[in-house]
């Protein structure tokens, strides 16, 4: 790989920041795992691309807002089923491996960091692979459930374009689909017979007390923060910059265009993550 001059010594710096800290926190966003062939949510400016992303209060006391959801997640699920960790997952995986990295907080919830081989990982906004039930909360496998909506509403499998039409598929496992009518079976928990929501935080919503705390415990127990494929818009994501730049804690980014922390951030590479990470090794 021929890189530019100027990315061999930015790559050469990374290099020399993974070896002065002893505990690097690695901190990964949707840009990671683009190459997975998963869309990203932001342009390199941050503005988010497509529909506006639904709301957890809407999704729990709307139904016709569930009904649109499961159509749209029925839709998507086969390219965030398929997808399989990228070279960068791997990288991060045999840093954690060599001491080279501490541990990884991620925002994604693809799941792939666990399945490239890395232990210690915290997924910040949950696993898209688990469906919860809202009254027993009983999680079920989201493939299964796939496999009930494809039995239940057997004329929204399609093996091709509907209608010309490729559904795009979305960062969250869905896929932007209009859905005409009510001519729509969703599922229900299989326990209970309660409503089901992806076993993910939906915007609007909370992560959970123990789950910020570990993470929270992890970024107390840094000493520098490595930032991967993330814009940092969302401020789950930026409060570990925040916390890193009052302790006093260096940063260093990998992704490709603007983040919301670039005034704290003290290295940064423009390069996108599969890229960078495999030479760190």
């Amino acid at each position: 790989m021929n890189l530019h001059p100027d990315l061999t010594a930015q790559i050469d710096q990374i290099q020399t920041f993974l070896h002065q800290h002893r505990r690097v926190l690695v901190l990964t966003g949707a840009g990671l795992s683009t190459a997975s062939g998963i869309p990203d949510y932001r342009d390199k400016d941050g503005v988010r691309r497509g529909r506006a992303p639904i709301q957890g209060p809407d999704f729990r006391r709307d139904v016709a807002v569930q009904r649109r959801y499961w159509a749209r997640s029925m839709a998507g699920w086969p390219v965030m089923s398929k997808a399989a960790p990228n070279i960068g997952h791997y990288a991060l995986a045999e840093l954690e491996a060599a001491g080279r990295i501490d541990a990884v907080i991620t925002q994604n919830v693809d799941g792939l960091h666990y399945r490239a081989g890395s232990q210690k990982v915290i997924e910040l906004h949950g696993n898209i692979h688990g469906v919860v039930c809202l009254d027993c909360r009983t999680v079920h496998p989201r493939d299964a459930i796939q496999a009930w909506l494809a039995r239940e509403n057997p004329h929204m499998v399609h093996t091709g374009p509907v209608d010309g039409v490729v559904p795009e598929a979305r960062p969250d496992g869905d896929a932007e689909l209009e859905l005409n009518g009510q001519d729509f079976h969703m599922p229900v928990c299989a326990q209970c017979g309660g409503a089901l929501q992806p076993d993910v935080i939906f915007f609007g919503d909370n992560i959970p007390a123990e789950r910020t705390a570990r993470a929270l415990a992890l970024a107390d127990q840094a000493d520098a923060l490595l930032v991967v494929g993330s814009s940092l818009m969302v401020f789950s994501g930026y409060r570990f910059c925040k916390l890193a730049a009052a302790a006093g804690k260096p940063i260093a980014a990998i992704n490709l265009g603007k983040t919301r922390a670039d005034e704290l951030i003290g290295l940064k590479v423009e390069a996108s993550a599969v890229e960078v990470l495999p030479l760190l090794l």
